[in-house]
């Protein structure tokens, strides 16, 4: 006579394998199944005008945050802040700023304008032709 799985094993498998599926997703650039988590290189961002001299746009869905620190000039960098992974939550008085702990960075290199975050956000790759701000 041959024993099936018990409840507790199926209830253990079921945990196992919803935790495995939870903590792979989260942060893995890998995923290529998710258009929230890959953007694509030529994928229109923006105009230039829906960004404010001086100030920025975040752009979570990419994971993307575009600044114009001057008059024409517009830099990108992650949104996510690198202290403790927050997503930054707006852009004013020329910092990016990240709300869960108080980190803000410069929006015109991405350097650490006020701690706990100790590293600058990363860079991202745009291309500006014509009015359109595009993905690099």
């Amino acid at each position: 006579m041959t024993q099936g799985p018990t409840r507790r094993t199926v209830l253990l498998a079921t945990g196992a394998a919803a935790l495995t599926v939870g903590c792979s997703e989260y942060g893995d650039d890998n995923d290529s199944g998710s258009s929230s988590v890959d953007a694509t290189a030529g994928q229109v961002l923006a105009k230039t005008g829906d960004i404010p001299v001086g100030g920025g746009k975040i752009f979570a869905d990419e994971k993307i945050v575009v600044t114009q620190p001057k008059e024409g000039e517009f830099k990108a960098f992650s949104n996510i802040c690198t202290h403790q992974q927050c997503p930054v939550a707006n852009v004013s008085d020329g910092t990016i700023n990240c709300t869960c702990h108080g980190s803000k960075f410069s929006i015109t290199d991405g350097s650490v304008e006020n701690p706990p975050a100790t590293k600058p956000l990363p860079a991202k790759q745009i291309a500006v032709e014509g009015d359109s701000i595009t993905l690099a």
